[in-house]
């Protein structure tokens, strides 16, 4: 088994080398802009950081922003959540509507985008818009520990002004009765936790918690308990990319979580966070090399979670 720091470095090299990138996502336009380049960390629980590649580039880590906000509202409300959101994977895109007929406005999972919806009017509860968006943010730069995080304020509006897919579901999931506040101020949540800025630096350091039984290793305090890191580890893997989640737990096999800004989020539980970035996606909304880097990765590390 190589290094660590030899693998990351083989793997960006060969990825930064790739012609097939993928797609980037255009239909946010101001993702439709960004440079096609690629990074890569590694925060182990031992406290090494190792980067390669652009991993200090930051990028709108869109639906990763979705296991902090699960995180959150887990924390305010515990298992009453899954009384609006289920656990199962979706198998269908992640804006689909067509489930949410069938089975009466009640999201498929957390990770989806109407899943996410519910969960950031739960994060609203009590709480203007702004000052919701603004205890998101703080908790994720208290899990990064790097108050210089911020929410890209262009891709929140450019998410607003071409989101009538996100409208319709919120729409649709308040005429069910899973919506307690107007549509218009949980999407505007949404919006704006989805448009954060994370280098992969930022954000492997940010899913520590995840990876060393919900405590922070630098500190040894406590961000959720072991159990709740344990489900929210399940979800990543069974549910974290789309209807893709499957074919990334069987080539990958560790949990993890995507955006269509390019970013995954992986944990490798009692070992490293890890976070890698590029921007061109696959067909199922997901990093094309991002998904090719971490399975070379979990491979020469011998990283699956089914591995004996």
């Amino acid at each position: 088994m190589p290094e660590l720091e030899q693998a990351l470095a083989e793997v960006a090299a060969e990825m930064t080398e790739r012609s097939d990138r993928g797609d980037v996502a255009t239909y946010i336009p101001q993702l439709g802009k960004v440079d096609p380049k690629f990074g890569i960390a590694a925060v182990t629980n031992d406290g090494r950081i190792i980067l390669a590649g652009d991993a200090d580039q930051p990028f709108s880590i869109q639906s990763v922003s979705k296991v902090f906000t699960l995180t959150l509202a887990l924390g305010k409300v515990g298992d009453a959540l899954w009384q609006r959101v289920g656990r199962e994977p979706s198998g269908n895109p992640f804006n689909s509507i067509v489930q949410l007929e069938h089975e009466s406005g009640i999201p498929r999972n957390p990770f989806i985008n109407a899943g996410a919806i519910v969960v950031s009017d739960i994060l609203l509860a009590g709480h203007q818009p702004r000052e919701a968006i603004g205890e998101i943010l703080r908790f994720v730069q208290f899990l990064a520990d790097d108050d210089t995080i911020i929410i890209d304020r262009e891709v929140a509006a450019s998410e607003r002004a071409t989101g009538y897919r996100n409208f319709a579901l919120a729409n649709y999931m308040k005429s069910f009765g899973n919506l307690d506040h107007e549509p218009e101020l949980a999407l505007g949540v949404y919006f704006h936790h989805c448009a954060i800025a994370m280098s992969c630096r930022q954000l492997a350091m940010a899913g520590r918690f995840l990876a060393n039984g919900g405590r922070n290793p630098a500190t040894g305090l406590s961000v959720v308990s072991t159990e709740r890191a344990r489900r929210i580890g399940a979800l990543m893997l069974t549910c974290g990319h789309y209807d893709g989640s499957g074919d990334f737990a069987f080539r990958v096999g560790i949990p993890g979580k995507s955006g269509v800004g390019g970013g995954i989020l992986g944990i490798v539980p009692g070992v490293a966070s890890l976070a890698v970035w590029s921007p061109g996606l696959n067909e199922n909304g997901n990093s094309k090399l991002g998904s090719i880097a971490l399975e070379k990765l979990a491979r020469m590390m011998n990283w699956s979670i089914f591995a004996p």
